[in-house]
């Protein structure tokens, strides 16, 4: 068994190493000129988000969608794993997060574009679209399809699922003494309780919950950064000087390259924002929308909350913190994160640990319908109860067990997802270029396409 864990754990490695940057950074580049550098428009994607378009064709309203995305995406890797990125790369990370997420708002416009354009309208009236039906629709490739939601089924229960259910018992154990089991029933019947109205009932309570988690977050941060005004300017300068300077950063940080710095940084930001992973298209195109462009500005916007906004202000934190007080342990992210966040008399541990349990318990309501989604194509319509039943099971069963081979074949999993999903915006770049250059100044312009009848 420690041999095959070992193997897992050398090919997590690999591929989320040096060839997935390359493939996703690249991507991110390649779409930012491909769109004409589409980052230009991300306020008119906030207010889209905000811009009710209930005569359009589609399941859920563009916040909604939104909403659902920004629960899968906003999660403990916007907090620990900022602080990863920071412990491993140096404060230098951040800075290459940040460019991840500037830059990987153009791969998630285009995936989201191409997702939508393909939908299918089933025989009920629902939207189903996602890399799968691009695939299939698009280029013809449907056993490329087949591939992609078999991984995003398998790793659904696992990076969506059991691991963050595990987080949120962990959470509540160590902050507030809840046992671990008492955590896990109440959070299986929560997420049944939810899950079983489909979309809709999904999108309803992310609406609710993203903008009370990220406002709830953002103001913890802004608190810390008041506190820490005075190194501010220095904070700015140190991560800078980290990106692009060869040496040691002072102030408590562990000296690291530039490769290192950008190998974390970019790492951590390319997960944390799922841009080019193909996750998020899928709840895009349940989205009313008058047209593909519409949708995906919308879309974009949730790279841009994640990475530049939520995670460039934990960066800011962490970093400032550690200037601060370089008596902080900067070689363990957990004991960074806690230290941070402790300077917040009484209530920053309560804060942080409360945001964690949020952010967790909503990755798992936005991946059961990306999961659900990935196996109706497979099965039909058929495995959407079974598939809801055992979400609920694996989601208690996370809160008692070890996760450590679960996690590793998740993240395995989560970077063969990547292969399908750019493969179909590659082969269809000329289409997204094309529709981006139809609606983009004519965005009440309804489509033209039929979806087809699934």
């Amino acid at each position: 068994m420690e041999g095959l864990i070992n193997l897992l754990n050398s090919i997590d490695s690999v591929l989320w190493g040096v060839p997935m940057i390359v493939v996703l950074f690249g991507a991110h580049i390649f779409f930012t000129f491909r769109t004409g550098f589409i980052q230009r428009k991300i306020f008119t994607g906030i207010k889209l988000s905000v811009t009710k378009d209930p005569d359009s064709e589609g399941d859920v309203s563009q916040f909604g969608a939104l909403s659902t995305a920004l629960a899968s995406t906003i999660g403990t890797g916007n907090i620990i794993g900022v602080a990863t990125a920071v412990t491993l790369g140096g404060p230098g990370a951040v800075l290459w997060m940040w460019f991840t997420g500037v830059f990987g708002i153009a791969t998630k416009y285009a995936e989201s574009l191409i997702s939508v354009k393909y939908r299918v309208k089933t025989e009920d009236g629902s939207m189903l679209g996602g890399a799968m039906y691009a695939l299939e629709r698009g280029l013809n490739m449907k056993w490329l399809g087949v591939i992609f939601c078999i991984f995003t089924a398998i790793a659904a229960f696992g990076i969506g699922c059991s691991t963050q259910t595990n987080a949120v018992a962990s959470t509540l154990n160590d902050s507030f003494g809840i046992p671990m089991w008492i955590s896990g029933i109440i959070i299986a019947i929560l997420v049944g309780t939810v899950i079983i109205g489909g979309v809709k009932s999904i999108t309803r309570v992310c609406e609710k919950l993203v903008p009370f988690m990220a406002i709830f977050y953002v103001l913890g941060c802004l608190i810390i950064l008041v506190m820490n005004a005075d190194v501010l300017g220095q904070t700015v300068v140190t991560i800078v000087q980290a990106a692009f300077s060869p040496r040691a950063a002072g102030g408590g940080f562990i000296g690291s390259t530039v490769a290192i710095a950008c190998r974390y940084g970019a790492a951590r930001g390319l997960f944390s924002n799922e841009s080019g992973m193909g996750s998020a298209p899928i709840v895009a195109a349940a989205a009313k929308t008058k047209n593909p462009v519409r949708q995906a500005l919308v879309s974009m916007t949730g790279t841009f909350w994640d990475t530049v906004v939520i995670c460039l202000m934990t960066g800011l934190v962490i970093v400032s913190s550690v200037i601060k007080n370089p008596a902080i342990d900067t070689k363990t992210s957990s004991l960074l994160t806690s230290a941070a966040w402790n300077q917040i008399p009484v209530v920053g541990s309560v804060i942080i640990a409360i945001a964690l349990a949020i952010f967790a318990f909503s990755t798992v309501l936005g991946w059961s319908y990306y999961g659900e989604r990935a196996a109706e194509y497979l099965f039909g319509k058929k495995i959407i109860k079974p598939y809801r039943i055992l979400w609920v099971i694996v989601a208690l069963l996370g809160t008692l067990i070890s996760l450590d081979l679960v996690w590793t074949i998740a993240d395995i999993l989560n970077a063969l997802m990547v292969v399908p999903n750019v493969v179909a915006m590659l082969l269809l770049s000329g289409v997204i270029a094309a529709e981006t250059k139809k609606y983009i100044n004519n965005l009440d312009l309804p489509s033209e396409d039929k979806e087809k009848v699934s």
